[in-house]
């Protein structure tokens, strides 16, 4: 996410009113998670970062510039800086942010006894110290010239002044800076769901206050968790619809605080129900256009444009899904798109990543991708 699209605004959530007959589902079978070959958390980070850097260049331009510039998109090649470097955006800093300050809290002896299974001792409070940490300080990076989305350089600069972060987010903005950076929640070893659930909201909350994108940085979240633990493609829409539906009324009052009072809603559970019925008709888009695949179509035309957090999920599960998770097609058919580029083509990367592992994206990539140590650092060690 490069600064804000052109003629964007932020979404106001309005009367928060709730589609009828649709409750939460309480009986659906939780996902059984299958063992992949190999741990995912490196190649989750390395995958979000290319996705980040070959959709770079390409925000902002017309199809047309794009297939003039590029080629088709089947033939995009990672672009390289002056110097030589993969370069990536405000994305990847951000998703480093998240994934440091996780890394901190829990392999602190202070605070876990140094044994993973004590990250389920985390509690709201520490994690929100943590995030608010590496938030201002990504705030203040000289390397945060990458033209950041405006809702975050905001809200950030509220946090660093110390007050509660339910009156430093933007309620009313959903953009995508709430979820593009949320994958490595679905990383961290000995989490509980309802942990992963809780911090994938909370991250997203403290810049983006409004309710979708609170359902949308959760949902992205599990799409990462789901293929890293074995999901099999053809079954991944259906349960990340399942996990919406059961999660469409519950709201994280422990990690959430005050937020839905904030934002105006007549009660917590309308409030989130709001943002998870916008990702349920985001679901939907991504499987009516799949009943017709048209690997050459753009996806921002076939799904939508990104810029706003259940779009971005949505298209970049679509870049996804119509290439089958073919080797590195996810990433150039989101980066080949007039919409959200970049952030549409790191998540496709984050999820190709998960579905394929650590041996899927090229030596010769990571030699010289920027932020390559903090990206395996991390991947180290959750794997």
């Amino acid at each position: 996410m490069i600064g804000n699209p052109p003629g964007s605004s932020d979404i106001v959530p309005g009367s928060l009113s709730v589609a009828p007959n649709s409750g939460a589902i309480d009986d659906l079978a939780g996902y059984a998670p299958r063992e992949r070959p190999w741990r995912a958390s490196a190649a989750v980070l390395l995958g979000l970062a290319f996705g980040d850097a070959m959709g770079y260049p390409t925000e902002f331009m017309t199809m047309e510039q794009i297939k003039t510039t590029f080629g088709p998109w089947h033939r995009m090649e990672m672009p390289l800086s002056s110097d030589g470097v993969v370069r990536v955006t405000d994305d990847t800093q951000m998703t480093l942010a998240v994934g440091e300050a996780l890394a901190e809290i829990t392999t602190s002896p202070r605070v876990t006894g140094g044994a993973w299974g004590a990250a389920q001792s985390l509690t709201p409070a520490q994690v929100e110290a943590a995030l608010r940490r590496h938030l201002v300080t990504w705030l203040h990076s000289p390397d945060n010239n990458r033209a950041p989305g405006q809702t975050c350089l905001n809200a950030c600069a509220a946090l660093e002044r110390g007050i509660p972060w339910q009156d430093a987010t933007v309620i009313s903005s959903k953009g995508c800076g709430a979820n593009m950076r949320v994958a490595p929640v679905a990383l961290v070893p000995g989490l509980t769901a309802e942990q992963r659930s809780g911090i994938a909201q909370l991250q997203a909350a403290m810049t983006h206050g409004h309710p979708t994108a609170l359902a949308a940085s959760d949902l992205t979240a599990h799409a990462v968790w789901l293929l890293a633990h074995g999901c099999a493609l053809d079954d991944l829409l259906t349960q990340l619809r399942l996990y919406a539906l059961q999660s469409r009324r519950k709201y994280h009052g422990d990690w959430l605080g005050d937020l839905s009072r904030k934002a105006g809603a007549p009660d917590p559970a309308t409030y989130i129900a709001f943002g998870w019925d916008e990702c349920l008709g985001a679901l939907d888009k991504v499987a009516e256009a799949l009943r017709a695949p048209d690997r050459d179509m753009d996806p921002s035309q076939a799904v939508g444009a990104g810029w706003v957090a259940e779009e971005a999920l949505a298209t970049a599960l679509y870049c996804l899904l119509v290439v089958d998770g073919y080797r590195r097609a996810p990433i150039q058919r989101g980066a080949h798109s007039s919409g959200d580029s970049d952030s549409i083509a790191a998540l496709a990367g984050a999820f190709a990543g998960a579905l394929n592992g650590p041996k899927f994206w090229p030596d010769e990539w990571t030699e010289v991708l920027e932020y390559r140590d903090r990206l395996l650092a991390l991947g180290r060690l959750w794997d």
